[in-house]
């Protein structure tokens, strides 16, 4: 019984490590931009509603201050930056302030 007992003890140890890890995983960038509805206007590569994320990146490479222009348009949105269209602010509730951060620094590394 006791040999019982330990091997559903592992089994139990065994799937709450698989299952654990999934609950844990960590969201991609992509993964980010979407759940805030980045990806609504935004597309990787092509033009959609706003310039596509590899735009986006043309666009600020090399500027110094560029995630924090970035990360104060996202916010507080903006018009005029890349045509007619305004785009809206997004709040914290629909990003963090960190997972912003990761997504910008993304778009600004898109090739």
């Amino acid at each position: 019984m006791d040999l019982m007992n330990r091997t559903v003890s592992r089994l139990a140890l065994a799937a709450g490590l698989v299952f654990g890890a999934a609950a844990t995983h960590a969201a991609t960038p992509a993964e980010l931009a979407t759940k805030a509805g980045c990806a609504v206007c935004h597309q990787p590569a092509a033009k959609g509603l706003g310039p596509s994320y590899q735009e986006i990146a043309k666009k600020y490479k090399g500027q110094a201050g560029a995630p924090a222009t970035m990360a104060e348009r996202v916010r507080k949105g903006s018009v005029g930056v890349f045509g007619k269209v305004p785009m809206t602010p997004t709040p914290p509730a629909r990003i963090s302030d960190a997972d912003l951060k990761t997504v910008i620094d993304w778009i600004l590394k898109t090739p």
